[in-house]
């Protein structure tokens, strides 16, 4: 029942956007034929070769009252802002061309079509459920009697009120081809406003260049941050720790103001560590300098398992070098804490046009990247390079990561 209700309401609500955009379509055609004669009207009929866009726009959201979900849409975004980027956008689209033509079929033919079809399922019973009150409006049995929808001649209030439940089964009984009218109806909107494959194509592929982007910007950001870090707050820090330690020898030893000041000092160097680690976690230097092969031999000397390593690897593009040195790192990370391993090994290869990266473990296995190792949000930015990352780690072991990221080594720097 409430696919019905919703299909009436679909097949009522095309009526009312139906007769209004006739209005306004013939209007303007006329307005702008008129207005061509001086140039004025010009402007008007190409700006009529739009009105698909908005009607478009609209049968897409309305066609959530018969399908699970909205219609996508098949426009781009400009690549520039503003009103001329937008319209050249979209005269050069085909869709707006289908969408035009849509509000064309929907002015001149849907809606009549709709029309005729709320009057048969719709109008008709509800005339025939309507029979007591048209009779009772009429003076009843003594006003002469009345003709519900045309049809028979209805002259007392029994014979009304048969009318009646004749009307509301006939309506019960109708409202199931017009939910079927209905969804039908809709199909013919997605067959013309729904996206081709091409622009569906199109579309993914502007969405995979902005996280691209979105992705450049925030290793930018990264980069930014850590050289603010490196050569700001470390070193302040270094210079107050040096500060600090040549106060410590003018001190009078065992003095409560030397141990106070030595206190002092090894609370910076402390803190100097913390910030050298957290430098590192947001971008090494060792990275950006010496490339991925070197960066991945620093990762290996500081984990708490021992880490054989094999990297023979050119320079790659930066992001590409960023997403493997993280992976790499959040893997280590994982062997550390979780596996129980007692080595691991890193294997890394530039290859077939594509950087192919494995780490390997001897722990129990059993890994899930499904239960928060940080592995998936890793796999999200490898699938904006067009990367793949694999998990493999049954119970027992070992944990085999893998890495696969299509790209094509960085030329050599020109010498000095």
């Amino acid at each position: 029942m409430k696919h019905t209700l919703r299909g009436a309401a679909y097949v009522l609500s095309g009526i009312a956007l139906g007769a209004p955009l006739l209005v306004a379509l013939a209007g303007g055609l006329v307005l702008g034929l008129a207005a061509s004669l001086v140039v004025v009207g010009i402007p008007l009929l190409a700006l009529l070769a739009l009105a698909g866009v908005p009607v478009a726009a609209l049968e897409r959201r309305r066609a959530l009252l018969v399908r699970p979900g909205p219609l996508a849409s098949p426009h781009r975004t400009p690549a520039a802002p503003g009103l001329a980027a937008w319209l050249r956008l979209r005269v050069r689209e085909q869709a707006t061309w289908r969408e035009l033509a849509y509000a064309v079929l929907m002015a001149c033919v849907l809606w009549p079509l709709d029309l005729a079809v709320a009057a048969c399922t719709l109008g008709l019973p509800l005339a025939l459920t309507a029979a007591p009150a048209h009779l009772a409006l009429t003076g009843g049995p003594d006003g002469g009697g009345v003709r519900p929808a045309k049809l028979w001649f209805v002259a007392s209030y029994p014979a009304a009120c048969g009318t009646a439940l004749l009307g509301l089964a006939l309506l019960a009984a109708l409202l199931y081809p017009l939910g079927a009218y209905a969804t039908a109806r809709a199909a013919v909107a997605q067959l013309l406003l729904a996206p081709r494959e091409a622009e569906a194509e199109a579309r993914l592929a502007e969405v995979t260049r902005s996280r691209a982007r979105l992705v450049a910007a925030f290793e930018a950001e990264r980069r930014r941050v850590e050289r603010d870090l490196h050569d700001g707050a470390q070193q302040r820090l270094v210079a107050l720790s040096m500060g600090l330690g040549l106060a410590r020898l003018d001190a009078e030893p065992g003095s409560p103001l030397a141990a106070r000041i030595a206190a002092a000092h090894e609370e910076a160097d402390r803190v100097l560590a913390e910030l050298r680690e957290l430098i590192r976690g947001i971008h090494p230097r060792v990275l950006a300098d010496y490339g991925l092969a070197a960066a991945v031999e620093d990762a290996a000397d500081r984990s708490p398992v021992p880490v054989d390593t094999d990297a023979d690897l050119p320079r790659l593009p930066e992001p590409v070098e960023s997403a493997a040195y993280f992976a790499v790192r959040e893997a280590l990370a994982n062997v550390a804490r979780h596996s129980g391993a007692a080595r691991a090994e890193v294997h890394a290869r530039h290859t077939g046009g594509a950087l192919r990266l494995r780490v390997r473990d001897d722990g129990r296995g059993g890994a899930d990247p499904a239960r928060g190792t940080g592995l998936t949000g890793l796999a999200d930015r490898l699938a904006v390079l067009d990367g793949t990352l694999t998990v493999t780690s049954p119970p027992g072991g070992p944990t085999v990561l893998s890495l696969e990221i299509p790209c094509d080594p960085m030329p050599p720097a020109p010498a000095a």
